[in-house]
């Protein structure tokens, strides 16, 4: 086994956005970072060269978060190749078209909740193995990134994405309860209107623009902006932060 010194983060859905923002920023503060792609390995490559280039250490790992052998496998080969997990950032995550729920279907549903809710389960689920003294780790940090769609509910839009998210809150409260005593932090982020590709995967490029007069602060935010709160969360800095939802949203 090929071990770093540095603590080992998994971002998933890492190549891109503010997976990719959090991988370099994490890595630039002293975390050794897998980055987790489902499809796009070219985009993945080019995290971990960004932050190799800057002196950092990075690895990417390929696996589809909403099949289970795969993101077992996925841990495995962390295990291998860089060692013990101690943080952990599920922001794997997809959005569709805009619809109305009288509108979708249910192959549309079985995907939105295996990738945004089952997938964030089962990552964490394999996290809490590595990280639990229960199963010989010393303690961790993870970080779920929900959306501010889960306290807006997203009418007219993606009410299931919304739901989605909405799920993935409680279950960032439920398990940040359930570990806490095993010095595993659990949190989440919840951005709000954030300049990423993602508005274009569900046909809406310029979401962003088009709505950034219902925020108070008057823009859409960054990936950047986002990356900043969930590597505090991950940090020693927020040692006594757990059970927490933390909005990055320009107040809206």
């Amino acid at each position: 086994m090929s071990q770093t010194l540095k603590p080992i983060l998994l971002v998933t859905g890492g190549g891109r956005g503010i997976g990719a923002a959090t991988a370099v920023l994490a890595a630039s503060q002293g975390w050794a970072v897998a980055v987790n792609y489902a499809q796009d390995a070219e985009s993945a490559a080019q995290v971990v060269a960004q932050i190799e280039t800057a002196g950092g250490q990075a690895r990417a790992f390929q696996a589809n978060v909403a099949e289970e052998a795969e993101v077992m496998a996925m841990f495995e080969a962390i295990d291998a190749h860089m060692g013990r997990l101690r943080g952990l950032v599920n922001n794997a995550g997809v959005v569709d078209v805009y619809a109305r729920v009288d509108e979708m279907s249910v192959a549309r549903l079985k995907r939105m909740f295996e990738v945004n809710v089952l997938g964030s389960f089962i990552c964490a689920r394999e996290a809490v193995r590595r990280m639990s003294p229960k199963h010989g780790g010393t303690g961790g940090s993870i970080v779920n990134v929900s959306s501010a769609a889960s306290r807006i509910g997203s009418p007219g839009q993606y009410v299931d994405y919304a739901s989605a998210k909405g799920a993935i809150d409680t279950f960032t409260l439920g398990l940040a309860k359930e570990v806490a005593g095993e010095n595993i932090r659990v949190n989440a982020v919840r951005p709000g209107l954030i300049d990423t590709d993602i508005h274009a995967s569900g046909g809406k490029p310029n979401r962003v623009k088009d709505l950034q007069h219902l925020i108070p602060m008057g823009r859409g935010g960054t990936a950047q902006e986002v990356a900043q709160a969930i590597v505090w969360l991950l940090s020693d800095a927020a040692s006594y932060t757990t059970m927490s939802l933390v909005d990055v949203s320009g107040g809206r």
